[in-house]
């Protein structure tokens, strides 16, 4: 039992000495990508696992049509990154396989499909892997039920918490096993300054922190004194404090959950409800999902790789509507916004005003190709 504390405390140190190396680097970065200065923006293709490859196919299809212009004028270059598999992954015995990480980091952004993470084992998710790789602090997944006059923004840490160590854990056999959640300064005081600066800029004035403070005393401690102390800066903006139990039954609570507008909190919490968010809007299908840091971004479907569809022979009745809503969050991002608008109308009027083609993941429905057609041809008649 000895060897195996020592063992633990060797590795402990070593951990500890990353995560302070990384809060150092942090601290000292100060480069922001700027496409608007930039002579090409290269936009990479992950297709992912499962039924990943189908819908990302289909946004590529997409984005190839919304920026034909773009990508004849050499403004624009979409690139396909082969090798972000589960089977590629195992064989190399690597969340990202160097090869086609050196590609991804060819890129200014990634539009990206599902990748399956192993339960157990050692090798690490290929998302949080790319969010550290790529330093995509920020998780942003937008939320809108106008009917239900619910138009929610989540801002979810993306490189801490219970995630950032997630493989490295400690265990000793047959007695017990530690995992361990990290907070930084300066992860938690980007990631505040990032939700808050978005509330301002767009006409809100409520942000939600939610954390688990009263029993996480250390790191949401942290994570709540800083995020608050960020918000001081802010007078116009509201900034409550909301454990994730309650929240989780605020947004199911129809009398008071359109009071939310935007929400703060650290990695673990923010993954759990964005989901639970989702499903009020229609289904975790119907959800993009942003990860930007300050040099690259990474956008994606917020649900998995759908290894049920692919058992039941359902490939190709995946919906494609979460990776579309990714795209046009992409295009956001690097300043195309008259297409993301046309791409965001085509979308209402497909989903909501005209159900033409209609995607439940059965074969009851409209296949993934069919509504992508749809999509496409009513973007080329807006």
């Amino acid at each position: 039992m000895e060897e195996y504390i020592e063992k633990a405390v060797a590795q402990f140190k070593n951990l500890l000495t990353e995560q302070i190396a990384r809060q150092q680097k942090m601290e000292s970065d100060t480069f922001v990508t700027d496409y608007t200065s930039l002579e090409k923006i290269v936009i990479g293709v992950i297709g992912g696992d499962g039924i990943g490859p189908v819908i990302t196919n289909e946004a590529q299809r997409l984005l190839g049509v919304l920026l034909s212009d773009k990508i004849k004028s050499g403004k624009v270059e979409l690139k396909n990154i082969e090798g972000l598999t589960i089977e590629n992954r195992m064989a190399q015995n690597k969340a990202i396989p160097d090869d086609v990480l050196s590609k991804i980091k060819e890129c200014n952004v990634i539009l990206k499909g599902p990748t399956t993470t192993l339960k157990g084992g050692t090798l690490e998710s290929a998302n949080v892997a790319m969010r550290r790789e790529l330093d995509l602090y920020a998780n942003v997944r937008p939320v809108c039920v106008p009917e239900q006059n619910i138009d929610w923004t989540f801002f979810r840490e993306n490189t801490e918490g219970e995630y950032v160590l997630g493989s490295k854990g400690v265990e000793i056999p047959d007695t017990l096993a530690f995992d361990f959640k990290v907070t930084t300064n300066a992860g938690t005081k980007r990631i505040a300054r990032a939700a808050i600066e978005y509330a301002r800029k767009n006409g809100k004035s409520k942000v939600a922190i939610v954390t688990k403070a009263n029993i996480m005393k250390r790191t949401d401690g942290k994570f709540s004194q800083i995020c608050h102390e960020v918000a001081k800066e802010y007078p116009e903006i509201e900034a409550d404090e909301w454990y994730i139990d309650i929240m989780t039954a605020n947004l199911v609570n129809e009398k008071i959950r359109s009071e939310f507008e935007v929400f703060l909190m650290p990695n673990l919490y923010g993954d759990i409800i964005t989901d639970e968010a989702a499903q009020i809007q229609g289904g975790v299908g119907t959800a993009g999902s942003a990860n930007i840091g300050d040099k690259y971004a990474m956008f994606e479907a917020i649900h998995g790789s759908a290894p049920r569809m692919i058992e039941q022979g359902l490939l190709e009745y995946a919906n494609p509507t979460s990776i579309f809503k990714a795209a046009e969050m992409l295009l956001c991002h690097i300043g195309f916004y008259d297409e993301a608008k046309k791409l965001n109308k085509a979308l209402d009027i497909c989903t909501n005003t005209d159900k033409r083609f209609v995607v439940t993941g059965e074969r009851d429905g409209a296949t993934c190709k069919e509504f992508s057609d749809y999509v496409i041809k009513t973007v080329q008649n807006l």
